[in-house]
């Protein structure tokens, strides 16, 4: 069985900032046109499929959703595709709100998509 890296919000941003990986948000569609990290990829677990991940080599796939349930249930479906290592954002979004990082929200006066101010 493959191990599942759990990394803390600070380390996925600092991933993020060195280019050293791919963030993939599991989470439906509303959720991410609410919310969402900066430069995280959208690929709901309803419809989601290891073998349509990034391949790349030099960096490593981080998965997040809203609390970590849903991207530990895509880590797994990534396991028994292959995937010797994976990776997800221990306490998904909620923990990245929680550290105050950067995030994307929909400003519902305006509906303009904006960074979140904390």
């Amino acid at each position: 069985m493959a191990d599942l890296v759990e990394l803390e919000p600070a380390e996925v941003e600092a991933m993020l900032t060195r280019g050293d990986c791919v963030l993939v948000d599991v989470r439906e569609p509303y959720e991410y046109g609410a919310e969402r990290i900066p430069a995280a990829l959208l690929m709901p677990l309803a419809t989601f499929d290891a073998k349509a991940l990034p391949t790349m080599t030099d960096k490593k796939v981080v998965l997040q959703c809203g609390t970590g349930r849903r991207s530990a249930m895509a880590a797994q479906k990534m396991q028994q595709a292959g995937y010797t290592e994976t990776y997800h954002l221990k306490g998904g979004i909620t923990a990245w709100r929680e550290a105050k990082l950067p995030l994307l929200w929909v400003n519902p006066t305006t509906g303009a998509i904006e960074p979140k101010k904390y």
